[in-house]
């Protein structure tokens, strides 16, 4: 499309597609919306735990005012639990909304924003808004992060390089990286180069994987930490995250950030979420399960996979270019929705949201007739 309006860098962006709607879905194909399954955007299969629908019915009582622009109880809360400085914390309209304000706020055009392919679609997307050039970094062989390599086009930016992301778990293979392997990276980035640790899936990963992120901000001035309440906490539709960093960056996020752009609803959500110890476990125990139940079923069916520290698979389900669009139609046909992800460099893949059980098992029956059919 050409346009006299807008600048060339932001005509060239090709706008964020999400998870297709369940009504979408229905509309298209003449399926009843209470049978269709969604397993394509991460989303918490268990909702939104009760204590937050308390909270936010209650808070909806004085929807006629302003939301506290900045979130006072909500990063109390956070400051006691996570052990920082109030306001050390940036509240975002999801974690994404800190993912770009982190781009905004360090980088502008003529420079460089580092990150590893198949990484998170939102990066390169944060990058071209502001008119920065994306440093795309090769992945390794198992589709990670090349930390290694990532810094090696820091350095060789001529200081161009302003800022890293880092995913981890990272969306969409559910790669994870080693407390070793992250700190020695932050040890080793020049610290005028800001680097994002983007968390989202944090709360997923098995008590042997996990490590104090906490601690490297406050160790590393040049670090965000970046978290969500969408995922674990199942309040993806409230859009709200956060982001912490000591407060040279964080001021400068807070100096970009819209006045009002946590609603009230989902300050008094994530209050109440945030506390909720109970959903937190039965939905992490929920996950673990549910990753078992899809990856036997993938072993069964000779299926290659990626081992996952998020909520959610990447699997191979054919060996040529077309076969994650072709799958994925079949499995719409059928009223289950997953992810293609073609767009991040991988068409023979497909990414499946880990849902209650008997939703896995749908999926699961649905795949393997179309395979079988194939």
């Amino acid at each position: 499309m050409t346009t006299k309006f807008g600048l060339k860098h932001v005509q060239a962006i090709a706008p964020y597609v999400g998870g297709r709607p369940i009504s979408e879905v229905a509309r298209e194909y003449g399926l009843d919306e209470t049978k269709i399954i969604k397993l394509a955007s991460n989303e918490n299969p268990l909702g939104m735990p009760q204590s937050a629908r308390d909270a936010m019915l209650e808070a909806a009582s004085d929807l006629g005012r302003y939301p506290d622009s900045n979130g006072f109880e909500l990063k109390r809360l956070l400051s006691s639990r996570l052990g920082v400085p109030a306001d050390w914390i940036t509240l975002g309209n999801g974690s994404n909304d800190i993912l770009e304000l982190a781009a905004r706020a360090v980088a502008q055009s003529g420079d460089e924003i580092v990150f590893s392919h198949h990484a998170f679609a939102v990066y390169p997307l944060a990058t071209q808004a502001i008119g920065a050039r994306s440093v795309e970094v090769a992945a390794t062989p198992s589709f990670g992060h090349d930390l290694p390599a990532m810094l090696q086009a820091v350095k060789e930016s001529s200081g161009k390089a302003k800022l890293v992301f880092v995913a981890n778990p990272n969306n969409p293979t559910g790669t994870y990286l080693g407390a070793q392997e992250i700190e020695a990276f932050l040890e080793a980035v020049p610290s005028n180069v800001a680097v994002v640790l983007d968390e989202a899936y944090n709360e997923y990963l098995p008590q042997e994987q996990r490590y104090d992120a906490i601690a490297w901000v406050k160790r590393f001035p040049n670090m965000i930490l970046s978290r969500s309440f969408s995922k674990a906490y199942g309040l993806a539709g409230l859009r709200i995250g956060y982001g912490i960093a000591q407060p040279e960056l964080t001021d400068l996020l807070n100096r970009i950030r819209q006045p009002f752009n946590v609603n009230s609803l989902a300050q008094a959500a994530a209050i109440a979420a945030f506390q909720d110890t109970e959903f937190l476990k039965k939905g992490f125990e929920l996950n673990r399960d549910g990753y078992l139940q899809l990856t036997k079923a993938f072993k069964e069916m000779n299926l290659t996979y990626l081992p996952s520290s998020g909520n959610f698979v990447l699997v191979k389900v054919g060996n040529d270019d077309g076969a994650g669009m072709r799958i994925n139609l079949e499995l719409l046909k059928r009223g289950i929705i997953v992810r293609p992800v073609g767009n991040y460099g991988l068409p023979q893949w497909l990414r499946i949201s880990i849902g209650l059980p008997e939703e896995n098992e749908a999926f699961i029956n649905a795949l393997r007739d179309i395979l079988a059919q194939a």
